[in-house]
């Protein structure tokens, strides 16, 4: 009943408008880093992280050859990244802003200038307290998603949000090709929640994601959908409707 009298629908982008199978195209280390010591010990990290992306850092550090061991003391940050010890090193995985700070030097800069000229994912590596380097990531939108929201439309969808942790200029850009009628980038949980309280002033909410990060949005939704086919639990648990098909059209 709930589902029928949707009107909002707000949707997450890697994983759920896009394919979700993002490809490590490059490691540029920072200054006096070695970039396959900083993407063996990312991998390292990652391996044991649920997040859409980890899965492309790990199978790029297996495509080189390097040798991965298990991470201790690991902890998620939800809308930040994953940290924990590899190897007796504080690693962390994530957002710019968490591993390089405010300051952002002339490495950091370029690699973000590259990432806005291709479309291209940026995850940031620290090793020991200091920036080690940036892995770029492409990650295609699903050939079905327009036609799933034009679609959404016909059934009876008003107005459709993309909501993303993700930078404002990839998000944009995948919004215009999926055709939604706005676009919050660079959220948290925290503001994927209000983003949603917001939203939901317009009329009934349908929340669909697939991260862990999506989990309390679709929670507090009129209904949460998750795309779930990958096996992310907590997005599962707190969901109203799991998709078990990596199909965004389901």
């Amino acid at each position: 009943e709930r589902l029928a009298a949707g009107t909002v629908l707000l949707s997450d982008k890697t994983g759920t408008l896009t394919q979700g199978h993002p490809e490590v195209t490059d490691v540029v280390a920072a200054p006096g880093a070695d970039p396959d010591t900083a993407l063996r010990l990312a991998a390292s990290l990652d391996q044991v992280s649920a997040h859409v992306l980890a899965g492309s850092v790990v199978h790029a550090a297996r495509h080189r050859g390097l040798e991965l061991d298990m991470p201790s003391e690991v902890a998620e940050v939800h809308g930040y990244g994953i940290e924990g010890v590899v190897a007796g090193h504080r690693v962390r995985v994530g957002k710019s802003s968490w591993i390089v700070g405010d300051e952002t030097p002339r490495w950091v800069r370029q690699v973000k200038r590259r990432a806005d000229l291709d479309g291209s994912l940026t995850v940031f590596v620290g090793v020991d307290d200091a920036p080690a380097c940036a892995l770029l990531l492409e990650d295609p939108i699903r050939p079905d998603a327009p036609r799933t929201i034009r679609a959404l439309r016909d059934a009876g969808i008003e107005r459709v949000v993309l909501v993303t942790g993700d930078r404002s200029d990839i998000a944009e850009m995948v919004g215009r090709v999926v055709g939604v009628d706005a676009v919050v980038a660079e959220c948290d949980p925290a503001g994927k929640l209000t983003t949603l309280a917001r939203e939901s002033e317009r009329g009934a909410t349908i929340m669909v994601g697939d991260g862990i990060n999506d989990a309390p949005a679709l929670a507090a939704a009129g209904v949460g959908v998750a795309l779930a086919a990958r096996g992310a639990t907590a997005s599962s648990e707190a969901a109203d409707v799991v998709l078990t098909v990596d199909r965004i059209d389901a």
